[in-house]
């Protein structure tokens, strides 16, 4: 081959590797091998079919998102220059605005809707130090991050009862709402389980109307059921539920099971005939303090290292990904549950999305430092152009099954149970 050929090969395979590297949503690799150990652990082809990289990018291929700079590419988180790092603050609820005075400690904030949309909200996060910013907006129920964070540990054992012979394919009760929990439902779903969503009639998953495109592809399949644990009735239906179920997902803070009156390790502990596999999606961690803290797929990023990485690797701040917490907890939730089901383990498995994001981070250093690297790097340079194009050109995923409208199969699963005497006291 003459000089110039060798060259522009070499320019054909560096422009190659820039692409690909344009397109990686970083972490992607992370969880390809996280989804490649459990689609070989159900021998699921499906499974073996799926892409974590389209997962990963999912959301932002429906809704034509572009890859985020300070601002979430979603939109509701936004990271701020604090006096002493950057802080990621999410005011996607509507109540998160009204916190704004007492996050500030200034109940002379006349108009909070207002304030939270001005340069002033930049200017008085700039005068305040993170760590003190950071646990008053926590105690007030704020999903608020910062760089330089301790992340928890990923996975953690929260309660263990008698190994238990499992059955041939596992019932999965999906008290969850949003994306972690319910994607990892989905990818139990697609390894063969049967799925039943429970919502409340109070509080349905927002999803559901709030991104309807994504709510399809995450709960197809999935039998629907209503249901309000507040009431006597409502509670004594969801125990009976749970006493049927293999594995149980639920992003709850401990204090609302307190509140309706579920005992999750007692339950765990007292299974008998058959295991049950409780999973617990939390943002930052499952004891003391931490358990009670809110947060969402970006701020979550955010504690797990994620912009503190992006700025050692271009300088800058910024969100990696798309809530990239949400995804990469929810595939690492489903290998958790059928792994521990698998084993016939009665046990109460915590998961903190800022840990699994400090987890596939830290794998991704250590596997593959100049891939993440680089993918950081090019990540950076793309902000503001069109989200993960590689995924977004393979188009969404098809949905394969039927999505049942909000509760549409309550009575398909409670009646029976009512002509049984339903109650948490039937055996398994």
């Amino acid at each position: 081959m003459s000089g110039t050929g060798a060259c522009q090969a070499q320019a054909g395979q560096n422009g190659a590797a820039n692409r690909e590297a344009a397109h990686a949503i970083p972490l992607a690799a992370q969880a390809q091998a996280w989804l490649t150990d459990f689609a070989g652990e159900t021998t699921s082809p499906a499974l073996a079919a799926l892409s974590a990289a389209q997962l990963l990018g999912e959301r932002a291929a429906l809704n034509r998102f572009r890859i985020p700079g300070l601002v979430s590419a979603g939109g509701g988180c936004r990271l701020y220059r604090a006096g002493d790092g950057w802080i990621a603050l999410n005011l996607a609820r509507p109540d998160d605005i009204a916190l704004l005075p007492a996050l500030f400690g200034d109940a002379e904030l006349a108009d909070a809707p207002l304030f939270a949309a001005s340069p002033a909200l930049s200017a008085q996060i700039a005068r305040a130090r993170v760590a003190p910013l950071v646990a008053r907006g926590r105690d007030l129920g704020l999903a608020i991050a910062s760089t330089g964070e301790a992340a928890p540990a990923a996975v953690a054992l929260l309660a263990e009862g008698a190994v238990l012979a499992p059955s041939a394919a596992p019932l999965v009760l999906d008290l969850s709402a949003l994306w972690a929990g319910p994607l990892a439902g989905h990818l139990l779903w697609m390894a063969g389980a049967r799925v039943v969503k429970v919502e409340s009639p109070r509080r349905p998953d927002t999803m559901r109307e709030g991104d309807p495109a994504l709510f399809a592809r995450l709960n197809q399949g999935k039998a629907g059921v209503a249901l309000d644990a507040t009431t006597p009735d409502g509670r004594a239906a969801l125990l009976a539920l749970i006493a049927r179920a293999d594995i149980v997902i639920e992003a709850a803070r401990p204090r609302a099971l307190a509140q309706l009156g579920v005992d999750a390790p007692a339950l765990v502990r007292q299974r008998l005939g058959k295991p049950l596999v409780w999973l617990t999606i939390t943002g930052h961690g499952a004891h003391g303090e931490p358990a009670g803290w809110v947060g969402f797929g970006d701020d979550c990023a955010v504690a797990g290292g994620l912009t503190d990485a992006l700025i050692a690797a271009t300088g800058q701040p910024g969100f990696v990904g798309d809530a990239l917490a949400d995804p990469l907890t929810g595939i690492r939730a489903a290998g958790e549950a059928w792994r521990a089901w698998r084993k016939g383990r009665s046990c109460r498995i915590g998961l903190a999305m800022s840990g699994v994001v400090a987890e596939a981070l830290a794998a991704g250093r250590a596997e593959a430092p100049q891939r993440l690297a680089d993918n950081l790097v090019a990540w950076g340079q793309a902000a503001g152009r069109p989200f993960a194009p590689s995924e977004a050109d393979a188009g969404p995923r098809a949905i394969t099954a039927a999505l049942a409208p909000f509760g549409a199969d309550t009575a398909d699963w409670l009646e029976p149970l009512a002509r049984r005497g339903g109650g948490a006291s039937q055996p398994c």
